[in-house]
């Protein structure tokens, strides 16, 4: 009963890890693998001229800049800040018009 106990111990210690590692997002689809690419070229990556010995280091460096400009544009916005304001339980200025419901009466 002993080594049951350690064997599920043992095998729980091991999948933990296994598990850590699952990707719990949607694969990535060609368009954003492009997508990123394209954002990578335009931060200076050029893996035409891509060097084995730069190769980290060329690559960290796009991928830091696009990471900038990410949060730069996170931060900043396409509009200004608001200070919303809200009525709520006053009237509203209504006007009246001609009209009015027929009305019928069957004669009952």
């Amino acid at each position: 009963m002993k080594s049951l106990i350690e064997a599920v111990v043992i095998a729980a210690l091991i999948t933990a890890p296994l598990a850590a590692f699952a990707q719990s997002s949607q694969p990535v689809t060609r368009a954003q693998v492009r997508a990123e690419l394209v954002q990578l070229e335009k931060a200076g990556y050029d893996p035409a001229t891509a060097d084995a010995n730069d190769y980290p280091a060329n690559i960290q460096a796009a991928e830091a800049r696009v990471a900038a400009q990410n949060a730069a544009a996170q931060t900043s916005g396409y509009g200004s800040a608001t200070n919303g304001s809200s009525q709520a339980g006053g009237r509203t200025s209504t006007q009246s018009s001609s009209y009015s419901a027929p009305v019928v009466n069957y004669g009952r």
